[in-house]
């Protein structure tokens, strides 16, 4: 179907082709907003590329805005959490340089692994989904999951004779987001099922852990000795270690709250 060209339109006419035109083509960002560019160009004596330039940069900006809105939801974190958002005063263990530099995401570009250490309330859960927010808007697909839940999807993919295919799956994403790691105890099965996830991404694509135990503690999780040894080698090899402390300070901003009223009084 093609639209007829036609000269001289009215103001109104003109508003309603480029409303028709921008369905058409399938262009919303222009539809909505080129009355205000148009102006804002009339205002600002724009040449005629200069208007065209506008006009096609708030498509582009919004489209990649919109694809960095679905691949955040695609990822699948839990709630918002923001590097901006983090109290680097709260947690001196944490360097903020360091963190700066994993939000430029090259050590996701060389797959590379990254592992968040400490006790909990130490801000080790909002660094990685902050991270991985990070990626996404970057263009990185990425999946956040429990430790447990991805063991738990594991083992039903095995019983289903859905394996290779889950694995895969998970093994295509830029980045792997586990959290929890080490807070529960899984069985020999679970843990060499995980264990294949990881060997299926080593040096391939990034996995970024959260664990509220030390590599020394991980044998109450992983009770096998040597296939512990082996799943602390995937996820260290030339990668990034954050020691987030034991001090909660979620714990610690919880009772300065408490004690603000008592103050006041």
């Amino acid at each position: 179907m093609t639209m007829p060209r036609q000269r001289g339109l009215t103001e109104q006419a003109a508003d309603a082709a480029i409303d028709s035109a921008c369905r058409l083509l399938r262009l919303p960002s222009i539809r909505n907003e080129f009355s205000d560019i148009a102006d804002r160009a009339i205002k600002d004596q724009m040449t005629y590329r200069g208007f065209l330039a506008e006009l096609l940069m708030a498509e582009c900006d919004d489209r990649a805005r919109r694809r960095s809105e679905r691949r955040i939801k695609a990822a699948g974190f839990p709630r918002e959490k923001s590097l901006r958002s983090f109290d680097f005063d709260a947690n001196p263990n944490i360097d903020p340089a360091t963190v700066h530099t994993l939000a430029s995401c090259e050590w996701i570009k060389k797959s590379q692994p990254l592992c968040l250490i400490g006790d909990s309330g130490t801000g080790k859960s909002h660094m990685l989904i902050a991270l991985g927010t990070e990626a996404a808007m970057k263009g990185y697909r990425v999946r956040y999951t429990l430790a447990t839940k991805l063991v738990n999807e594991l083992v039903e993919a095995a019983d289903e004779k859905q394996l290779n295919k889950t694995i895969a799956r998970y093994g295509r994403v830029d980045l792997l987001c586990i959290d929890e790691l080490g807070y529960m105890e899984l069985d020999r099965h679970g843990a060499e099922l995980l264990f294949q996830v990881l060997t299926e991404r080593e040096e391939k694509n990034s996995v970024a852990i959260a664990s509220n135990e030390s590599f020394g503690g991980w044998t109450k999780t992983f009770t096998d000795p040597r296939l512990c040894a082996a799943i602390v080698d995937r996820l260290t090899f030339n990668g990034t270690i954050i020691e987030t402390g034991t001090d909660s300070y979620r714990l610690a901003s919880t009772r300065a709250r408490a004690e603000e009223p008592a103050k006041a009084g």
